[in-house]
């Protein structure tokens, strides 16, 4: 049953917050097929960069989720250029190192000033080597790390050598730009050669880029709280105060959040119906992204245990959030071994669930290449039954 939304709500059920959170993020109704990944990331206008692999990259799995099977190599070249054609996106700092539309490059000013101005970095910085780098790709044009001089001095990940200090201290600085990859290596341009010229300024000040990001936090998610928005492109608390007034948000009340909330005006406009998708998500998922909304809006607790020492995980290395009818109702944390799925460790809310547990699976596994699916440990196992009879119906 769908409740219909008054077009002028300022009270908003924990029910119905959930369904235009899903709605926002692009899990309720039908997927815009025409728009395609480009649609998904200018919908999302951030997309989370991870260099861990097990089904796919986090930045594949994206896409994946919204609009199903969408090829992969589909994915690369909706994000990034290839050839001489103007860029779509470029890479940036938001809410972690993310893909974001190329028409945002303005709006990012802001922290690109603020980098400018930092006084203390991490890795030193040889003298001479920012301005022999920057000379270097104005001579030869786009170079990843390794072309610049090296990526790393040992082949510890941090080990940052001074080219690749360089490059990285210029790209947040706005000198240098990253709008394609080549085999995961970022490839470094001049940003006056890679972004638009209509799009290459700092003209904006602070206040107009806060006001345009906090504008874009509250689309994306809906209906949030302060720190909900804030999250979203890691500003802070005082900056969103001082813009979101402005920012064409509305104030909302949600049941239960006991916090003030704001929501898109449009997300109010009309009640949040249609199908539900029925995905593995991403734990670099923006559904999923900020762990205090996660559990206020789905009742359930997502943590990346990848960073987390064997011994101490409780879901897994990589474990992906099952979502089934606008719910969070269990986990897969997967692998490949040749041509099957291994799901090495599962846990589901019930046997209701099940279904859609064994559907994911064997969608997610056709999307990868693989053929079969393996469920090794399974909370509760004496699931194991039903969703042993689920795969093979699905695996027909």
């Amino acid at each position: 049953m769908t409740t219909t939304l008054p077009r002028a709500m300022t009270e908003l059920s924990a029910d119905e917050a959930r369904r235009i959170a899903l709605r926002a993020q692009g899990y309720l109704g039908a997927p815009d097929r025409r728009s395609g990944v480009r649609g998904v990331l200018r919908r999302l206008g951030a997309v989370q960069l991870d260099t861990i692999s097990v089904l796919a990259r986090s930045h594949e799995l994206i896409a994946y989720a919204r609009l199903g099977a969408v090829g992969r190599a589909a994915v690369e070249e909706a994000y990034w250029r290839t050839g001489p054609q103007p860029p779509h996106s470029f890479e940036y700092w938001s809410h972690a190192a993310c893909i974001l539309p190329i028409e945002e490059w303005p709006h990012f000013a802001f922290r690109r000033r603020a980098y400018r101005n930092r006084p203390h970095w991490h890795h030193e910085l040889p003298d001479g080597t920012y301005d022999r780098v920057v000379e270097q790709l104005r001579a030869q044009g786009p170079l990843t790390a390794t072309e610049l001089g090296g990526a790393k001095r040992t082949s510890e990940w941090w080990d940052w050598s001074g080219a690749k200090v360089a490059v990285e201290r210029a790209l947040m600085y706005g000198e240098v730009v990253c709008v394609e990859r080549r085999g995961w290596k970022r490839v470094y341009d001049l940003a006056e050669r890679a972004v638009p010229d209509d799009l290459l300024h700092d003209e904006l000040d602070d206040t107009e880029c806060l006001r345009r990001l906090v504008g874009l936090a509250g689309r994306a998610l809906g209906v949030g709280t302060r720190a909900d928005i804030a999250d979203y492109h890691r500003l802070k608390g005082e900056q969103v105060d001082a813009v979101i007034a402005d920012s064409g948000l509305v104030p909302v009340t949600v049941e239960g959040w006991g916090k003030p909330a704001w929501a898109d005006p449009e997300a109010l406009a009309t009640p949040p119906r249609g199908r539900h998708r029925t995905t593995l998500l991403s734990p670099f998922d923006s559904l999923v992204w900020e762990r205090a909304r996660t559990e206020r809006i789905f009742g359930f607790t997502h943590r990346l245990e990848a960073y987390v020492p064997r011994p101490k995980r409780v879901h897994g290395y990589f474990a992906m959030p099952l979502l089934s009818g606008g719910r969070l109702v269990g986990r897969v944390d997967p692998a490949r071994e040749g041509r099957t799925l291994v799901a090495r460790q599962v846990s589901v809310d019930g046997p209701g669930a099940v279904p859609a547990l064994a559907r994911a699976l064997v969608e997610a596994a056709g999307w990868v290449g693989c053929t079969d699916v393996r469920v090794e440990r399974l909370d509760p196992e004496d699931l194991r039954g039903p969703l042993t009879a689920e795969l093979a119906r699905a695996l027909g």
